[in-house]
């Protein structure tokens, strides 16, 4: 009898597709590479929402943001859309289901006490030893402050990362120290070298947590999401990693001006609005605005991207040491083990950092890397979304699934080509200071991005112009490719709910 495969989903946060080893940039992903190399490699990859909750909603179900409702950053998901997610389709399927890392399936920071436990009201509601159910995981280690752009808080507003800093009573001064640079210093606010151990990182956190979940003996297969904070910013990495890439050699982008009158018209708004800066953030201990503040100057950049990189680095080798313990106990070849992450980051392309309505390539593109039982070895460049891992882990590992937005990349692997994947986004005035209903599809060879309420757009031949310069969605000669892309989008489709309420910013 052929047991079920076992299933690592592992993700990280705000990591650029280009930014693995063998895809164009000076960086070195090893152990990335060591599930590229055993399986299948999807260069074309993106994430349905440039958000953090919606795109690990969207991970989670197999939705589209219209279809489950997280249209943006604090609104929450309903656990009963979750409950027929990954965690629950493989839970009533026998497995073991597990979550470790940043799930923010919920807000964080929300305006009213919401019950949930990634909310920063409600916590302290769960006692130290809550480890689950959560969102269809029958057990849960959780980041409640993934990033340090977040105040602590001492017990009971504390979750399993938080209760392990402050183990010996210290979480608050642990959480301090990382907020402390140490030499060679940077300017820009959105980083620095750590002074804090490397082995106090949510980083390592998350890779012992994960090593300890593979010793356990267990006779039900295991699906877990494996999930790191990073390299969300503020960027910053402890030693070895903070110094591992040196800034005079890393890759700057060519075009570093937001080049604002090139663009549709919510380019410039979006980044002019006083609504961002002026959100009361009661969580952020008083720290200075996170949000955009302008084109880094090159040295500052350079800083930045050493550090993204090294904070890429320390993930890679908590990767190695899940591989290394998978083959060590003979399990490497039964277990599908997938690396992706929820949307990527705009790292200086055309003057930008952090994430917007703005969706540059660097933005809208994610890494996608698999293995195991089923998978094709290969390197794919189809269209394909992270919406669609939901429906491949249920087909190979033979469960019925209720259909989705997604579709088996079993296809993709088998020849068989894609037109377009998706992305929208309902951007609101209250939160990012425009109004927008923003759909994106990623073709191949172009990306075209629309306002269907003021009918603005943006259209880019990525195979010509792959950094995005040349606008052409008035260019009569490219007309037919716009109308062609265009008809990709209906306004309207079957499944689509209302817009979850608005309950917080993040």
């Amino acid at each position: 009898m052929t047991l079920p495969p076992d299933i690592l989903l592992i993700t990280t946060d705000q990591h650029r597709g280009d930014c693995i080893g063998g895809a164009g940039r000076r960086i070195r992903t090893p152990n990335v590479q060591r599930i590229a190399d055993r399986g299948a490699r999807f260069d074309t990859c993106i994430t349905p929402h440039p958000m953090c909750q919606a795109a690990r909603a969207s991970i989670l179900t197999g939705k589209l943001p219209y279809s489950h409702g997280v249209r943006d950053n604090g609104r929450n998901l309903d656990p009963a859309l979750a409950e027929d997610g990954l965690g629950g389709l493989f839970g009533r399927a026998g497995y073991d289901t597990r979550f470790i890392g940043k799930a923010h399936l919920s807000t964080h920071e929300t305006f009213a006490p919401t019950g949930q436990p990634e909310c920063y009201g409600s916590v302290a509601d769960y006692p130290d030893t809550w480890d689950g159910p959560y969102m269809g995981f029958d057990k849960v280690a959780l980041t409640l402050r993934p990033h340090h752009h977040c105040g602590w808080k001492d017990r009971p507003y504390t979750l399993h990362y938080e209760n392990f800093l402050d183990r010996d009573g210290q979480g608050g001064a642990r959480w301090a120290q990382a907020k402390q640079a140490v030499a060679p210093l940077t300017t820009d606010k959105q980083v620095w070298r750590s002074a804090l151990g490397d082995e106090w990182m949510s980083t390592a956190w998350v890779g012992d947590r994960t090593v300890e979940m593979l010793d356990e003996d267990r006779e039900a297969p295991l699906m877990a999401w494996v999930s790191f904070p990073d390299p969300h910013p503020p960027f910053l990495a402890a030693a070895p990693w903070s110094t591992l890439y040196d800034p005079a050699e890393v890759d700057l982008p060519p075009h570093r001006v937001p080049d604002l009158d090139r663009r549709p018209w919510w380019h410039r708004a979006f980044l002019e609005s006083p609504v961002r800066r002026n959100q009361k953030r009661v969580h952020a201990d008083d720290q200075p605005f996170w949000g955009y503040d302008g084109a880094p100057e090159d040295d500052a950049l350079r800083d930045i991207i050493a550090v993204y990189y090294g904070m890429i680095a320390a993930i890679d080798f908590q990767l190695g040491r899940i591989l290394d313990r998978l083959e060590a106990a003979g399990r490497l070849e039964t277990t599908i083990v997938i690396f992706t992450s929820d949307h990527g980051e705009w790292l200086g392309d055309h003057g930008l950092l952090l994430k917007g309505p703005m969706l540059y390539d660097g933005l809208l593109r994610v890494p996608l890397v698999m293995s195991g039982p089923g998978i094709a070895p290969g390197r794919y460049d189809q269209p394909v979304s992270t919406l669609d891992l939901r429906a491949t882990l249920a087909e190979l590992c033979g469960l019925d699934a209720a259909p989705d937005d997604g579709a088996s990349l079993t296809d993709v692997m088998q020849g068989a080509a894609r037109h377009v994947a998706h992305d929208e986004w309902e951007v609101d005035a209250t939160r990012s200071g425009v109004d927008l209903d923003l759909r994106t599809v990623r073709s191949a060879t172009h990306r075209l991005s629309v306002d269907l309420k003021s009918g603005a757009g943006e259209l880019y031949d990525l195979a010509a112009d792959p950094h995005e310069m040349t606008n052409l969605w008035d260019d009569a000669a490219a007309a037919p490719t716009r109308d062609a892309l265009c008809a990709e989008i209906a306004e309207t489709r079957p499944g689509m709910i209302p817009a979850a309420p608005r309950v917080g910013w993040h």
